[in-house]
């Protein structure tokens, strides 16, 4: 029996789970914790240090369950970083990505490199909350006092080891990795005014980064465990977490945002991708996942935060079940969304703008998200299609979305392709999964798929007709 354990951290909670391999796969969530970000000296910022904490108790349980040795993955949310000064302190809280000091940066970094040119460098989308717009937008004089730049799951593992690396998959999402040298830009660091000398190496996904630091077994009764670099973003977790068997799916990792693409051996630098705005994130082990950063599930959660959690997430779907869909165009990925002061009223202000039905009831609501987030990804569909030169065939839903039945059925219907969902833990397994690659217990990424997909239950939707309009066409002319 071998022990891998995944500290996996989202936008609104994280976990720890344990994971035994042997003749089976078993794991268990150890702990659960909240996440979220607070306003605090005019920025919404997340409490870094609050993680690390129930990281470790979430440990010191793994403990208690018998578990003496393991491997550790850690992967978390993109783009946000830490700022440490010359004795390796935290300089701040880390800003969150949502946080408006961003707007109209990129715009300001266009004038020092083009936007083109930049695309040609790097391969990532133009998101305004890219880190090197955020370092753009940072504090001038804690860039000054700061030594070291860490990306936020580095961050955490320099806690727990006590050295600094940079995996490259959270790191390519920071627009200035180079994509042909697979390093850093100096020139696109130069945007921003920093030098090389404040970012860790960079390493390659299934890198050993070391034991837990001695001095954390003076306070915490922890396992012998050792540290690997996992695919850090949370997305390429999920990505190498998708269970596909064959070599033309497309996946859509479903969470608090939709990130729909194809895994590629090469980037696509095209202009045609270029003005799509489509990304070349790096996967595990070389791989580049060819994407669309869409929104996702944050706009649900959103409604049943204004609604003050009176309902869970099922029984809004269920109520959304009574509600024909289709009955609005809405453009979920508009700035507008991003972070309204109430989800529900910038919806309705929408509509009613825009001369629609004006959603009222929960179901309505809710139905109005998920049939737009289903003509989303069918757009997506189509011009991922057309970027890559062929049709796909099949669509996996991974990650926490893909237990909404009600959105799983419309985007099939939509997309007129099979949709295959599930695992809802996909991350979680992605991250284990490149653990048990790099302790030899699985040969490469395809074997692991395979491997996956033979342990875990899958859901199959097939394409229902969808009746008298062309739904996707009318979506496109009034919203795109």
């Amino acid at each position: 029996m071998t022990y891998h354990v995944a500290i996996d951290i989202g936008a609104s909670s994280g976990r720890v789970i344990l994971a035994k391999t042997g003749k089976r796969l078993d794991i268990t969530e150890i702990h659960r914790f909240k996440n979220g970000f607070t306003k605090s000296d005019g920025h919404d910022r997340w409490n870094i240090n609050h993680l690390i904490e129930e990281i470790l108790l979430g440990l010191e349980k793994v403990k208690t369950y018998g578990v003496d040795t393991c491997t550790i993955g850690i992967d978390t949310w993109a783009v946000d970083y830490v700022l440490l000064d010359e004795n390796d302190e935290l300089l701040a809280d880390p800003v969150a990505y949502r946080d408006a000091r961003t707007q109209g940066v990129m715009a300001k970094a266009f004038e020092k490199m083009s936007k083109s040119k930049i695309y040609q460098k790097t391969g990532i989308q133009f998101l305004n909350f890219n880190t090197l717009y955020q370092l753009c937008a940072e504090d001038r004089e804690l860039l000054a006092k700061s030594k070291t730049i860490l990306m936020i799951p580095d961050y955490i593992a320099y806690r727990l080891t006590g050295k600094k690396v940079g995996e490259v998959t959270n790191g390519s999402t920071t627009q200035y990795l180079n994509i042909h040298s697979r390093n850093y830009d100096k020139e696109l660091l130069n945007i921003a005014g920093l030098d090389l000398d404040k970012f860790p190496e960079l390493v390659e996904t299934g890198t050993v980064i070391g034991k837990l630091s001695s001095d954390l077994y003076v306070k915490y009764d922890l396992p012998e465990a050792t540290v690997i670099a996992v695919a850090t973003h949370d997305t390429a977790s999920a990505v190498v977490g998708a269970p596909a068997t064959n070599d033309n799916w497309v996946y859509l990792s479903s969470g608090t945002w939709s990130l729909i693409g194809v895994e590629n051996q090469e980037p696509i630098l095209s202009q045609k991708a270029f003005e799509e705005n489509y990304t070349n994130e790096w996967g595990a082990y070389k791989t580049y996942r060819f994407l669309k950063n869409i929104t996702g599930m944050w706009t649900v959660q959103e409604i049943a935060r204004m609604l003050d959690y009176q309902y869970t997430f099922a029984e809004m779907a269920e109520q959304a079940y009574q509600v024909e869909p289709f009955l609005q165009y809405v453009n979920l990925n508009d700035d507008r969304f991003t972070n309204p002061d109430n989800m529900i009223t910038e919806i309705q202000d929408y509509c009613l703008e825009s001369g629609q039905i004006v959603p009222e009831t929960v179901g309505e609501l809710v139905m109005c998200v998920y049939s737009n987030l289903a003509l989303a990804y069918a757009h997506e569909w189509k011009v991922l299609e057309k970027l890559i030169g062929h049709e796909l065939e099949v669509l996996h839903i991974v990650g926490g979305g893909s237990n909404v039945k009600l959105l799983n059925q419309l985007t099939a219907d939509v997309i007129g392709k099979p949709v295959v969902a599930g695992p809802g833990e996909a991350t979680a397994l992605g991250n284990i999964m490149v653990q048990m690659i790099t302790s030899g217990e699985l040969q490469d990424l395809r074997e692991a798929r395979l491997w996956l997909s033979e342990n875990q239950s899958l859901e199959r939707y097939e394409p229902r007709p969808i009746a008298d309009r062309d739904h996707l066409e009318i979506y496109k002319k009034t919203v795109l």
